[in-house]
């Protein structure tokens, strides 16, 4: 058994440092009383090797852009490494939210789509495309958001997904309801997106009535 020449304690196990003071144990090991978790520490590695990476890209974009003024395209006078900066930190953010504890399969669809349509949305203003942006990819992607989170509400038994897809009826309906109100006709993707968010309440509603009806009472406290 090691023990500490500080604390004057015995420590068991294989540890290397004193629990209490950090200082270096004496003495022979004796079998460790955990199993080292390999897997863990693969994952965190991992991680930091694309952090490292993702500061290379976003120190490398700034000196290319604000130092050497290299611009991309050459023709363009936006500063691309604040849009690359952007993308990347959001992504970082985005991936400790896929990896927190406790975070359901629906909330982490909803915040990646959502996180990349106001990013794309950003970009598309500055690169001169929003309205292909507005009016096609994001009612697309808010469809195919709908259809996922359905997909998962059937399959959820703890009924943490439903919230989730009644959210997206609202995305569905809330922009067709501001073209309206800006006297201008919605774009097609956008009528579909709201029928396709109004059938999937429909289909949650005969497939998963009661569950509905909970989530809704609970969300309104009735």
């Amino acid at each position: 058994m090691k023990t500490c020449p500080y604390c004057r304690i015995e420590v068991g196990g294989d540890l290397a440092k004193c629990p209490l003071c950090q200082s270096k144990l004496t003495g022979e090991g004796e079998r460790a009383y955990f199993p080292k978790l390999t897997n863990l520490q693969r994952r965190s590695f991992l991680y930091k090797l694309q952090l490292f990476l993702v500061w290379i890209v976003v120190i490398a974009s700034l000196g290319l852009d604000l130092l050497l003024h290299v611009k991309i395209p050459p023709s363009s006078d936006v500063h691309y490494s604040l849009l690359v900066s952007m993308w990347l930190i959001a992504f970082e953010f985005a991936m400790i939210r896929q990896f927190r504890k406790g975070t359901g399969s629906a909330r982490r669809v909803t915040m990646m789509v959502l996180i990349i349509l106001v990013l794309l949305t950003v970009t598309a203003y500055y690169y001169g495309f929003l309205w292909l942006t507005v009016d096609w990819i994001v009612p697309c992607a808010i469809a195919g958001m709908m259809i996922t989170n359905f997909v998962l509400a059937m399959i959820d038994r703890g009924g943490n997904t439903m919230v989730y897809l009644l959210t997206n009826l609202l995305t569905g309906i809330l922009p067709v309801i501001v073209f309206i109100l800006w006297n201008r006709t919605a774009p097609v993707t956008w009528i579909l997106c709201m029928l396709t968010g109004i059938i999937l309440f429909v289909g949650a509603v005969i497939f998963k009535g009661r569950t509905v009806a909970g989530e809704i009472r609970k969300r309104l406290n009735l």
